[in-house]
């Protein structure tokens, strides 16, 4: 993942995390997204990007407003 170099990102949930390993479902939980479609916008801060990239494939990533 790129560097995003606002204060603030907005991560939604695209896929289901159902049938993921369970380091992956926690990482997930603990981001604040439970449903699909649900967005979060959590600071844009080292250990958060390093969630973020664990589960990139199931989440989308934007700048937040």
């Amino acid at each position: 993942m790129r560097s995003l170099s606002t204060k603030n990102i907005k991560v939604t949930l695209l896929r289901s995390h159902s049938g993921r390993s369970e380091t992956q479902k926690r990482t997930l939980i603990s981001l604040g997204l439970k449903r699909i479609g649900e967005s979060r916008v959590l600071p844009n801060l080292n250990p958060i990007l390093g969630q973020v990239n664990k589960v990139i494939q199931w989440v989308k990533v934007e700048p937040a407003e």
